[in-house]
């Protein structure tokens, strides 16, 4: 029972390290607090629900669209809006407010187009989206669980921690081998300097903003199968576990969201087993420990200045 916990947590950690990677990278560059995250988890969560019933498109190409469209979304989203926040005198307090407005009224719009059911993609679509990429790969797979150190997991679960992965490693590539990452730090570490060095600060946020979002997205084509049945009111608990698996690693540190969603995901796995009454107070639990004891996250440091 302890080895499945672990192991369960461990792959529960990598994707909600996947869920919080887009919040902390936006915070990072801009220091917004995008309110709305769990929103656009949910957003991308639906996209993959009326792929896969309109156009039988199965999760694992679902990745890529949804991807690719919150991207593109991402950066005219970002000159409609951020420029203006950055310009006040206190803009993380500003983004709290105006992105907690964008949180209602795409939940309030959601629930007018989708309505407010629970929904779900049954969890063989996955399953089969995994045997067919092993087939295309010349590996023996067939549909089931998937066996670990003699414990039995969901596919779902092995694929959502493989993806979760893979995006904070192209996160990683893209922070530290590649000439807009190395721009994106330098904007993080000061974004004044940056302007002063004749960056164009707006290009590299915008694109920074648009791959959070697009982090979002992917997350949330993996929601089903990991968080259960989906609904437009779905965002306000993804924003709230977002905060606490950043808030663990390092508020700030993109990559530092790796350890967060480990420590949240073990946490978690553990108190689905042998305290299941509490869990869904364990985002709150950790949250108020982390502050109290370690404001800067395990390994943060200040981001904020007096």
């Amino acid at each position: 029972m302890l080895t499945y916990t672990l192991l369960a947590g461990l792959l529960f950690g990598l994707y909600f390290s996947l869920v919080g990677l887009g919040l902390n990278l936006i915070f990072g560059v801009m220091r917004i607090v995008n309110l709305a995250h769990g929103d656009f988890v949910m957003l991308g969560a639906f996209l993959a629900f009326w792929l896969f019933n309109l156009f039988a498109l199965n999760p694992i190409p679902s990745l890529v669209v949804a991807a690719a469209l919150f991207l593109l979304a991402g950066l005219p989203l970002y000159y409609l809006v951020v420029p203006r926040l950055l310009r006040a005198r206190d803009p993380e307090m500003l983004s709290f407010i105006l992105f907690f407005g964008f949180s209602q009224v795409i939940e309030a719009l959601a629930a007018i187009a989708f309505g407010t059911s629970e929904r779900s993609i049954p969890g063989g679509a996955l399953a089969r989206a995994v045997a067919a990429g092993a087939a295309f790969l010349g590996v023996a797979y067939t549909p089931g669980p998937i066996a670990l150190f003699g414990q039995s997991f969901p596919i779902a679960w092995a694929a959502s921690g493989i993806t979760g992965t893979l995006a904070v490693l192209l996160v990683w590539a893209y922070l530290y081998r590649t000439r807009i990452g190395a721009l994106t730090r330098a904007v993080m570490v000061s974004r004044e300097e940056a302007i002063s060095t004749g960056i164009d600060v707006h290009r590299v946020s915008a694109i920074a903003f648009g791959v959070g979002l697009a982090l979002a997205a992917v997350a949330g084509v993996l929601a089903p199968f990991m968080l259960g049945s989906i609904t437009p009111a779905m965002g306000v608990d993804v924003t709230i576990t977002s905060f606490a698996v950043i808030v663990i690693g390092s508020l700030g540190n993109p990559l530092g969201t790796v350890l967060g969603g480990l420590v949240y995901g073990v946490s978690y796995m553990f108190m689905q087993s042998y305290y299941s009454s509490w869990a869904n107070l364990l985002p709150y639990l950790l949250l108020i420990a982390v502050l109290l004891l370690r404001p800067a996250g395990l390994l943060g440091r200040q981001v904020r200045r007096a």
